[in-house]
């Protein structure tokens, strides 16, 4: 039995987006097969982002084997504010460093640490380190590599981006400590070849291995499904997701519905573009049980996003329902349906309309690019096949870690 540690700022359900339920799958895979888990959050960082409104989900009762420390500072949401601007977990430092004295942990695995422990938390502790590339924050204080919410970043304007999106610069990125702190690291996980080029072209020491996203379906709950033909997006409704793109062709395409699943900053704005539009559907934030029903359902999902997407769960969750994608080429969403075969790729608005219309009128080709979406899910992206190579990894680290490597 081994003891591993994760460290994140967001874990159900104090949480917003994919990457928590990944370290939540994770962490009760592991206890599944024996392991001990310990897992550290921080909820001041999830009262400070939460938007007006937004639902928290109730908490699940932990499974045995996860031990889960969900640290709050009485500075409240200074806490996460202090790391965001100094690099280091300040208010929640001591806490930290007596949960990873408390047990001989074996690895010590990193995920979003923005908020709970900036670079400086990757020094904590004494075991097998791993690094989960879940965004971009290690090469963008906005985590989006999307120039001042407007366009895909090529080259570095931080200090001018972070103003434009009113969040406080990060002086220490201008320093060493970033480029010191991934050295502690052992390895890097990247979902997609094209994550790790990208982090290896910033120049940072970083040792990175692809290991890719996984998804373990959940029970579809059904509920009313809609009346006509649709397609569907489900995501957070920000800028950089392109919804606005999605509308202006649905204004004009009408021979199936867009429903769109999801909330997020833009929602009011979204609404308001798609006024007059009868089949432009908003659900809102929905559980993921009626989600899952949803992608069984729907012609196509599409994915329209204008800046690098790291591995988005949506596409798994596409897969496993056996429905293909229409995702923009760009990035890592390219490299996965060109990998997967489970889908068409866009460039631009022509392109787009003309695979909403192949699709929903060739009934067979949709059909065989779910298909072939469903194989490469169950041979490539599910949680048994990614905790085997996971934990082979482990032992690989854990192996090199004794001789010295």
């Amino acid at each position: 039995m081994l003891r591993f540690c994760m460290i994140t700022t967001f874990y159900p359900p104090f949480s917003f987006g994919g990457d928590a339920i990944v370290v939540q799958a994770l962490s009760r895979a592991l206890a599944a097969r024996g392991h001990a888990v310990d897992v550290i959050h921080c909820v001041d960082s999830y009262r400070a982002l939460a938007p007006p409104g937004h639902s928290q989900s109730t908490p699940d009762t932990e499974v045995d084997g996860v031990t889960v420390h969900a640290l709050r500072s009485p500075f409240g949401i200074l806490s996460p504010l202090a790391t965001q601007q100094s690099g280091h977990p300040t208010f929640k430092s001591a806490e930290i460093r007596r949960i990873l004295a408390s047990a001989p942990f074996d690895v010590i695995h990193f995920h979003n640490v923005s908020l709970i422990g900036g670079p400086g938390v990757l020094g904590y502790g004494d075991a097998v380190k791993l690094y989960t590339i879940h965004e971009h924050w290690l090469l963008c204080p906005m985590h989006t590599l999307f120039r001042n919410n407007r366009e895909l970043c090529t080259e570095k304007h931080c200090l001018s981006c972070s103003l434009h999106y009113k969040r406080p610069p990060q002086l220490w990125r201008y320093g060493g400590l970033l480029a010191r702190a991934v050295t502690k690291v052992d390895a890097f996980l990247a979902p997609t070849e094209f994550t790790r080029q990208i982090h290896v072209g910033s120049g940072l020491p970083m040792r990175i291995r692809v290991l890719g996203n996984f998804h373990e379906p959940v029970e579809e709950t059904g509920g009313p499904a809609p009346a006509r033909p649709y397609f569907l997006y489900a995501g957070r409704l920000e800028k950089l997701k392109n919804v606005d793109g999605l509308i202006e062709v649905f204004r004009t395409y009408r021979d199936a519905d867009l429903v769109i699943a999801g909330d997020g900053a833009e929602a009011q704005r979204l609404r308001a573009l798609a006024g007059g539009c009868d089949h432009i559907r908003f659900l809102g934030q929905i559980e993921r049980s009626r989600l899952a029903s949803l992608y069984s359902g729907a012609i196509a999902v599409l994915i329209p996003s204008l800046t690098y997407e790291v591995f988005p769960l949506v596409l798994l969750e596409a897969f496993a329902a056996s429905t293909p994608v229409i995702a923009r080429n760009l990035g890592s969403l390219a490299e996965i349906v060109n990998t997967s075969q489970g889908g068409l790729l866009f460039r631009d608005r022509s392109e787009l309309e003309l695979h909403l219309k192949r699709l929903q009128s060739d009934r067979s080709a949709r059909d065989e690019l779910g298909r072939a979406a469903h194989a490469a899910w169950k041979d490539r992206w599910t949680l048994r096949v990614h905790l085997d190579q996971y934990l082979s990894l482990v032992d690989e680290l854990r192996l090199e870690k004794r001789r010295g490597v």
